[in-house]
């Protein structure tokens, strides 16, 4: 496996853990979706050693094969309504890099031009909630387009089991994610009326926000949503103003901020970090265990106001 699609693979194994570990997954679960990852028991195990997590046997496993997915929380109805009269939304779809790619739009209704936004989705695929981001921003006078980057094998939509989409997206190289999301961007820019190009994105997708940052010139303004940090040798490419948000308790991608911080100084990139006490990894979705209301409020807040003074002065 190459670097580039190591980082992102392990990336995704040590998330899961960290949900194993904090009770938010159970252990027939979580040893499921190791060895989806792992494409088997012997893989499985290989990954279970690499997070020194000893004592289970290869029956376990295969046992752990067969189980019953572990249903994700019931999104809820998200906080606009896709029949809201301030906004159109609509599924698109484009041709690129050789297969059918599929997107959620949310535009303004009746604005002629405004910035758009790019929304990079979590390990979970383009889910609800996910789509509902696009219409927040929609609602807050942006052109949101929110790219599916499991259109290669179908879309999200084709995968009542998520872990299988996560395991596509962890075996899938960075440099394709961000091949897709360039794509992506030129169909965004494309759109009647969109002035200038940003990006938001969370957990998976807030590293990709950072990476889409270090390769894609046009990028006005980003947000990262706890997002791991980019390879710190392209830093220096960042045009974009990027706003970094975080939550104190999420120490496995909080140890990568001082190093990522250094880099973005000495490079004099435009940037900001937030970081939320009493806030863990993807504290801003609504829809999942780890939700912090307090703290998504003043995100989203801070997003907009990003956003703000980075894309609509520019666009």
């Amino acid at each position: 496996m190459s670097e580039d699609r190591q980082d992102l693979f392990r990336y995704v194994v040590e998330e899961f853990a960290e949900d194993y570990h904090e009770g938010e997954m159970a252990r027939r679960e979580f040893l499921r979706r190791m060895t989806l990852l792992g494409g088997g028991v012997v893989g499985a195990r290989v990954l279970l050693t690499s997070l020194g997590i000893a004592g289970v046997s290869a029956a376990e496993l295969a046992q752990a094969q067969t189980a019953t997915p572990q249903p994700d929380k019931a999104s809820g109805a998200g906080m606009v309504d896709p029949r809201d009269p301030d906004i159109v939304v609509s599924p698109i779809s484009y041709q690129a890099r050789g297969f059918s790619q599929a997107a959620y739009l949310a535009r303004p209704a009746g604005v002629a031009s405004a910035p758009g936004v790019l929304v990079i989705h979590e390990n979970k695929g383009l889910q609800p909630h996910i789509q509902d981001i696009a219409r927040r921003l929609a609602k807050a006078g942006y052109i949101a387009m929110a790219p599916d980057l499991v259109s290669k094998i179908g879309g999200s939509a084709q995968y009542s089991d998520t872990a299988q989409i996560s395991t596509y997206l962890a075996q899938t190289s960075g440099d394709e994610h961000i091949a897709n999301l360039i794509e992506a961007a030129k169909v965004l820019q494309a759109q009647s009326g969109v002035q200038g190009i940003g990006a938001v994105g969370f957990c998976f997708g807030g590293g990709l926000t950072w990476r889409l940052a270090t390769e894609l010139p046009d990028l006005k303004a980003a947000v990262a949503f706890y997002g791991p940090a980019p390879d710190l040798a392209k830093v220096p490419n960042i045009k974009a103003a990027v706003l970094g948000i975080y939550g104190a308790l999420d120490t496995r991608i909080g140890a990568g901020i001082p190093t990522l911080e250094a880099a973005l100084k000495q490079a004099g990139t435009r940037y900001d970090m937030k970081i939320y006490e009493g806030a863990n990894h993807a504290f801003n979705n609504d829809t999942g265990q780890s939700y912090v209301k307090a703290a998504a409020d003043d995100a989203w807040q801070q997003t907009l106001a990003w956003f703000g003074k980075y894309l609509k002065t520019s666009a």
